[in-house]
């Protein structure tokens, strides 16, 4: 499950706090979820830039909404409710509105693979996979993508993600089969990371993402320097030559900053209030 910067109990009282007036706590409880969602929304849109939108109009409604929150469920579960709900029925983002499907993608994938120079710096190679299995999600439709997502790359129980996701245990268990089928069938058959056969390398993409302006040298979106040690792990799981191991291979993303001071800045001036 995506990591919360707080325990249950530590939300519970943030939560208690805001609803009653305190603007401090309203902010921490923002920035404690921020990662977690921005987590989320990074899978499900496969773009930084509407991911970091989506991000902010997500915790926007959970500030908006912590009056109907009866506890029911933790704190996490709800705002990752909140956020699916949000997702589903967004807009569609840059990469969604390519209209990629894995016959599309497979071509792509294809052409222009070029033998890496000698110069080459392998977390370019780091920011293409990382952004080659993102836009690889949306080629599934978003119900089935946000079943992978919850079922496969976060693992959560089968109860938990048919919760969060607001569907069937049988439903999402069909929908989770279904997405992993299509994964797999397409890793196994282009992915070099999963099959080292497959005709597709991150590092003879790095070129021609480099020529395209899907990546830019000097300035790594997914990938940094600051990841080597979780990069490192992500090599051993890749190993095991498995989709899931691969979509989780991703870092534990981090909210751009941006995010929450915005909203704090809203909640100061007093353009979003905390609900009574």
């Amino acid at each position: 499950m995506p990591v919360v910067n707080a325990s249950e109990q530590e939300l519970s009282e943030l939560v208690r706090a805001a609803r009653d007036g305190d603007g401090r706590a309203l902010e921490h409880l923002l920035r404690a979820l921020s990662d977690a969602i921005y987590g989320v929304c990074l899978r499900m849109t496969g773009s930084p830039p509407d991911a970091e939108d989506a991000t902010q109009e997500v915790l926007i409604k959970v500030a908006t909404r912590l009056g109907g929150f009866r506890g029911d469920a933790a704190v996490g579960t709800w705002a990752y409710r909140i956020a699916v709900n949000h997702l589903l029925d967004r807009r569609k983002s840059a990469i969604e509105a390519l209209g990629l499907d894995f016959d599309r993608f497979a071509a792509d994938l294809q052409e222009g693979q070029q033998s890496p120079r000698a110069d080459f710096e392998p977390m370019l190679a780091e920011e293409v996979k990382l952004g080659c299995t993102l836009a690889m999600l949306t080629c599934l439709d978003r119900q089935h993508r946000i079943a992978y997502v919850l079922g496969e790359v976060f693992d959560l129980p089968p109860a938990l993600a048919a919760q969060i996701a607001g569907t069937t245990q049988p439903a999402h268990r069909q929908r989770l089969s279904r997405a992993r089928r299509q994964i797999e069938a397409f890793t196994q058959s282009y992915c070099g990371v999963v099959n080292p056969a497959a005709p597709c390398s991150c590092d003879r993409r790095v070129a021609r993402a480099l020529e395209l302006g899907r990546i830019k040298r000097d300035r790594l979106v997914l990938a940094s320097p600051e990841q080597q040690r979780t990069r490192d792990s992500a090599r051993q799981m890749e190993r095991l030559h498995d989709a899931a191991a691969l979509f989780r291979s991703h870092p534990q993303y981090r909210a751009p900053e941006r995010i929450v001071q915005t909203l704090s800045a809203a909640l100061t001036s007093g353009l979003l209030k905390i609900p009574d």
